[in-house]
């Protein structure tokens, strides 16, 4: 737990401490008060329709000490076994290499006491000034004044093949003595007596908002980007696209597929308002008149991404900072927009074969559900037949026993007669009077199979045709 207190918990704190009495909690401090009966300075009740608290022993102790008892008792203890864990420190720089190699590189001493810190210290910088770290190896320390000490043996090798590849810088010329076609056809379209340029509104151009001043370096910046994305085999292409009944024109470098829209803009900074003598006079006239506070004005730094409102708006993006310009970014863009179109390809896959494998499941269904059908309707027939045959069996019975009966006296012609159709029926009757064979399998309907399967009957095609093959 922590033990420190803000600046609000010390406030309330005083407060209780300082009545007499328990002392009500207001809805909007409970949450201040919880925060100190967790810590044990205070004790809570309920009283009428709100909380009173009341301080407590310790938490007199720590407006008295600025500590909190149980942060002196738990540094006291630490302090108590700092000479036994300051003798199992190393000796030497030689020991702590020697431990760090057979701990697998690695040592976590934690939250050692002034004494044993002193002591791990003393064999870090022994290993480091006496030649004890290995060749090829980094020892690292972390923890030199408070919480764990971590010691690591770093293999420099190792290291530099677990770090991420340099990303490829992108050269901007200083001069455009053969421009990119497109850098050719915005630079026509500019004209010469315009303050500021907006070509986001015009087709087969790059889609530019920026200051007069920035032009020439905002097309080298393009003509440097559209070239390396073209010599990567990449394809630049100016799309127009129709958007809320609107045509909407953009560049486009299109990787793997997929088009990533780009627009170059000057970012803005606020500045105060000043009104204007019209702007003054309408507010004369009209007291409800509304003047702005303040103006968007450029600042000088360009930004290359995403336009705003697409699917990419937030995904790339790259503009000029205090420590960098826009023209050091552009490798990074680039890796941007091929790691994106990596990623997407990717999530295209995965989603292919989650439904192959759902179209597969659903026919494999649809097929264990004609497997079944065909068994139960076999089964039924296979019934049936047995049934026929035990009545045939019966019948006969029926019949032999009738006759039996009437050995001592004459038969009459209508029971002869009945007896002669029963038979007959019997053997009409009995499957085993005739050749068996397996019965034609039952129609594969789509409702039948389907409530078999468990499944959607429309899902994807139905793979049984009229004549019921599949």
């Amino acid at each position: 737990m922590k033990y420190a207190l803000t600046e609000p918990q010390v406030a309330l704190l005083h407060e209780i401490a300082a009545a007499s009495g328990s002392v009500p909690i207001q809805p909007a401090r409970i949450q201040t008060s919880w925060a100190l009966e967790q810590r044990g300075l205070v004790k809570r009740t309920w009283r009428g329709s709100r909380h009173t608290a009341v301080v407590t022993a310790e938490g007199r102790y720590y407006l008295k000490h600025g500590r909190h008892p149980r942060q002196v008792e738990a540094e006291k203890e630490r302090l108590k076994g700092d000479a036994a864990q300051a003798a199992r420190a190393p000796a030497d720089g030689a020991e702590l290499i020697a431990r760090l190699q057979a701990a697998q590189a690695k040592i976590t001493v934690p939250d050692p006491a002034t004494k044993t810190r002193g002591r791990w210290r003393s064999a870090y910088y022994d290993a480091l000034h006496h030649g004890h770290v290995p060749e090829g190896h980094k020892l690292r320390w972390n923890g030199r004044q408070r919480g764990d000490c971590v010691f690591i043996l770093v293999d420099e090798e190792t290291e530099k093949a677990t770090q991420p590849r340099p990303v490829p810088t992108i050269d901007v010329p200083e001069t455009l003595d053969r421009p990119h076609r497109l850098v050719r056809a915005t630079r026509k379209a500019l004209g010469r007596a315009q303050r500021v340029i907006d070509t986001r509104g015009k087709p087969e151009v790059i889609p530019l908002h920026l200051s007069r001043p920035l032009a020439d370096r905002a097309l080298l910046i393009m003509h440097a980007l559209l070239t390396e994305a073209e010599m990567r085999a990449y394809s630049v292409e100016a799309q127009t696209e129709l958007k809320e009944g609107e045509a909407v024109h953009t560049v486009a470098i299109v990787i793997r597929g997929r088009a990533f829209p780009l627009v170059l803009t000057e970012q803005t900074a606020k500045v105060p308002h000043e009104p204007t003598p019209q702007e003054l006079r309408q507010q004369g006239r009209n007291p409800w008149t509304c003047i702005p506070k303040y103006d968007e004005e450029f600042n000088g730094r360009l930004a290359l991404g995403a336009p705003t409102g697409t699917w990419y708006e937030h995904s790339y993006s790259y503009s000029d900072g205090a420590r960098w310009t826009l023209e050091s970014r552009l490798g990074h863009l680039l890796q941007d927009l091929e790691r994106i179109a990596e990623e997407a390809e990717r999530r295209e896959r995965e989603q292919e074969l989650r439904e192959a494998e759902q179209r597969r499941r659903w026919y494999a269904a649809v097929a264990q559900a004609r497997e079944t059908q065909i068994e139960q309707h076999r089964a039924t027939i296979l019934a049936g037949q047995i049934r026929d045959w035990q009545k045939a069996a019966e019948i006969r019975a029926f019949c032999q026993a009738a006759r039996a009966r009437a050995d001592d006296t004459p038969v009459p012609k209508d029971e002869t007669d009945w007896l002669e159709w029963a038979e007959a029926y019997a053997t009409q009757l009995d499957p085993l009077q005739g050749p068996l064979r397996t019965p034609p399998d039952p129609p594969a309907g789509r409702k039948v199979l389907c409530e078999l399967a468990k499944v959607d009957a429309y899902t994807y095609p139905w793979p049984f045709d009229t004549a019921r093959r599949e």
